[in-house]
């Protein structure tokens, strides 16, 4: 299960977070300063995933995380969750972000934040990610006042 999503910048500046359990601001200021140390500190050549941090709180959960141009992209998960499979799903959450800002930037984050499909763009990813192996994909994809037509796919067989 993903318990919460937090993007910010080289320097922990948060540019998007969204918890999936209830925190009190200051936890969730402080969840976000100890994930960025975390995160940050790491060497580029070792993997992507930790154990540890505060929202962590044990060794069932991890961090899984990928680091575009200024932003990291984290997603907090349980132990139920593919290490591959998030990191897959980053992927197309920055590539869905991609495709509604023409080649997204951190300035996109912090000006167009208040578009109501950005709030929802990581569900919208969680969906577009479950229903890659369906033989029947969605055509249009709503996000705010953006329209994404998908092109016709081969049948799955």
């Amino acid at each position: 299960m993903i318990k919460a999503i937090l993007i910010f910048n080289n320097h922990g500046k948060p540019r998007l977070s969204k918890f999936y359990e209830h925190y009190s601001e200051d936890t969730e200021q402080q969840i976000i300063r100890e994930t960025f140390h975390l995160v940050s500190k790491r060497d580029e050549n070792v993997c992507n995933f930790l154990e540890g941090g505060l929202l962590i709180g044990g060794s069932d959960n991890k961090l899984i995380y990928r680091h575009y141009a200024t932003l990291y992209f984290v997603f907090c998960v349980d132990s139920s969750e593919s290490e591959l499979g998030i990191l897959d799903l980053i992927q197309v959450f920055v590539e869905t972000l991609d495709k509604c800002f023409e080649n997204v930037c951190e300035l996109d984050l912090i000006f167009h934040v208040d578009k109501a499909g950005i709030a929802g763009a990581p569900a919208r990813a969680v969906s577009a990610v479950k229903n890659m192996n369906l033989p029947e994909m969605p055509r249009n994809i709503n996000i705010g006042d953006i329209s994404i037509k998908v092109p016709n796919l081969p049948s799955f067989k």
